[in-house]
């Protein structure tokens, strides 16, 4: 696995990024993160397209900073 994201790494990706990006920058792994969405817990907005989803990179930041 690649080192973790630094927060302004993480501040220069896209509006919006897929689950595995978002757990490893918030040092989860992918399927802790998908079981969070599942549950409707996840600590970052996400947006869901049917089965797809997306996380809002601006809440990851948040709870980061917040940590």
């Amino acid at each position: 696995m690649s080192a973790l994201p630094t927060l302004d790494e993480i501040r220069g990706w896209p509006a919006t990024v897929g689950v595995p990006e978002a757990a490893r920058a918030m040092g989860v792994s992918k399927s802790q993160l998908y079981e969070l969405i599942k549950r409707d817990k996840a600590p970052v907005k996400v947006l869901s397209f049917g089965t797809r989803h997306r996380v809002v990179t601006a809440s990851i930041v948040r709870l980061l900073e917040a940590a």
